[in-house]
């Protein structure tokens, strides 16, 4: 028997398509605080990997978690998008592809 220890956060369906392989999954339920800390660790995870492979894939796996920590905040999906919208409104977004250089005070 080999057993492989992961200790990380995984979609709801994992357990379920691990057993389908003929394999088990050994799962608990997180507390609040828990559950956050390693929301953020995903977070971080799938950031890594969008950067190492540049995958659309990757992206909506880094935005499936975001949206996990935002309905953990208790924060509406459509609150954060008009948050977003306010904030390309009042500063920009990044269309035009702009590299601040330097800012000279006089």
């Amino acid at each position: 028997m080999k057993t492989i220890t992961y200790n990380k956060l995984v979609r709801d369906r994992i357990p379920e398509i691990i057993k389908k392989s003929g394999k088990r999954a050994v799962v608990e339920s997180l507390t609040d605080k828990a559950y956050k800390e390693f929301l953020d660790q995903k977070l971080g995870e799938e950031l890594q990997d969008y950067l190492a492979s540049d995958s659309v894939d990757e992206l909506a796996d880094l935005v499936e978690v975001i949206y996990s920590i935002l309905k953990y905040k208790g924060v509406e999906i459509n609150d954060f998008h008009s948050l977003r919208e306010k904030k390309a409104a009042e500063r920009g977004a990044f269309e035009k592809r702009l590299l601040l250089k330097e800012v000279i005070e006089d």
